[in-house]
């Protein structure tokens, strides 16, 4: 069902330096495309080389594109289609909308500008302009995506955000970080040892993972504004693993077995213990804290298998909210607040499913061939990347809650897991 032939006729051409206006300016009057309906068909637009210099216009229209189709709810028509044209028959091309862009150079900068084709009215919508450096064409470009975005959705898109992950594409297993589209990775480990659960800071500024690179796994964070050196903030004897931050930024809360059973304790960000929130009730891993701090969701098996359970941040009684299969874990609580992802083990593989934050209304996700781990919602709570594992290949991927199609997010070399999506960037 499509929902929004005239979102874009109310806007009026508007001129953007680097900085976006707020969609507030226009909120009120559009209406937006309603990508959470089921069976709802892709959008499906043609992006052609924008005007101007014909490398940069040929460079712009493809990281456009790919920045567009990561939202998963638009297909790009192939140029094949209509010759790579700016001009052409295109409801014939498959088009339902066109943005047909311009690039400008003077002395002050570069210019990128972006208008909707509406195809079936035949005419010119909403206007997106954009000045900077040249330096800047790649950043301007993915703002120009996330703009359009918005203008379909009523929400910022997603394409200028990073992801941190585990690869071993060095020969060990070391933390990396990338833009989502798999431009730019850069290796932030060289321990030559196994690192696992790399974590954002809410800021995005700092890295924390574990490393067994002294032989216990311990945990350290890295400031991710350079990339000399990183820090120990646990090396407490047995596990120092996997944080989750409170939103404020200001405590953590992560799994040690200091006192021999794997308990949650709260602690702050130079490593000082501020108090323990279980003990001796299984094994209690993986917090994911709510957006409003009040409450983490965290997996324990004090029930005799692995579970989803809930509780105040500050300590206190645990609910239990999965039933669902064998057994529930690596819950990843959406940035929106009502959902909670985790996986599920189904004949033997894992499987993304989505429940209410309350546990009800659980859906599956994923099915089929591949386990698929290690979930981490979008700053959009619509998307979320995961860990696809088929055999001895594992890869990552990105799916929409709403949709049962599941993408590679990028091919790198080697083997890749454990991705952990950032928020969106200044």
């Amino acid at each position: 069902m499509r929902t929004f032939p005239h979102f874009f006729s109310l806007i009026l051409a508007l001129v953007f330096c680097i900085h976006l206006f707020p969609s507030s300016l226009w909120a009120e009057e559009q209406t937006y495309y309603d990508i959470s309906a089921s069976g709802v068909r892709k959008i499906m637009l043609a992006v052609p080389p924008f005007a101007g210099n014909s490398n940069q216009g040929k460079f712009v229209a493809e990281l456009l594109s790919r920045g567009l189709e990561l939202h998963g709810f638009i297909g790009v028509v192939g140029s094949n289609r209509y010759g790579g044209s700016r001009s052409a028959d295109w409801k014939s091309a498959g088009a339902d909308y066109v943005v047909l862009g311009e690039l400008n150079e003077d002395a002050s900068g570069l210019t990128v500008q972006g208008q909707i084709l509406d195809v079936a009215a035949n005419q010119l919508l909403a206007g997106r302009r954009l000045h900077g450096s040249i330096a800047q064409l790649e950043d301007m470009t993915l703002r120009l995506c996330d703009a359009l975005i918005q203008d379909f959705t009523g929400e910022p898109g997603v394409s200028r955000t990073r992801i941190a992950f585990v690869s071993d594409g060095s020969g060990y297993k070391e933390i990396y970080i990338s833009d989502i589209l798999g431009n730019h990775p850069k290796q932030i480990t060289r321990h030559r040892a196994l690192c696992v659960a790399p974590r954002f800071t809410p800021d995005g500024h700092h890295l924390s993972y574990s490393s067994y690179h002294h032989g216990n796994q311990d945990l350290y964070i890295t400031d991710l504004r350079q990339s000399r050196s990183t820090r120990a903030i646990s090396r407490r004897k047995g596990l120092n693993l996997a944080p989750g931050y409170s939103p404020n930024g200001k405590s953590m809360i992560l799994t040690l077995s200091k006192y021999g059973n794997p308990d949650l304790f709260s602690m702050d960000m130079q490593g000082h213990i501020l108090g323990q929130l279980t003990s001796g009730s299984g094994i209690n891993v993986s917090p994911s804290f709510s957006p409003d701090g009040r409450q983490i969701a965290f997996v324990s098996d004090r029930s005799g298998r692995p579970n989803v359970y809930v509780m105040a941040a500050a300590g206190g009684p645990a609910k239990r909210l999965t039933f669902k299969c064998s057994e529930n874990s690596e819950p990843a609580w959406s940035p929106k607040g009502d959902e909670i992802a985790f996986t599920g083990l189904i004949d033997g593989k894992y499987q993304l499913f989505i429940m209410d934050s309350s546990g009800g209304h659980v859906r599956q996700v994923t099915s089929g061939d591949g386990s698929y781990e290690s979930p981490t919602w979008a700053p959009d709570s619509r998307l979320l990347a995961v860990t696809r594992k088929s055999g001895s290949r594992s890869e990552l991927c990105v799916v929409s809650k709403n949709s049962r199609e599941v993408r590679t997010l990028f091919p790198l070399r080697g083997n890749q897991s454990y991705p952990q999506w950032s928020g969106r960037l200044p």
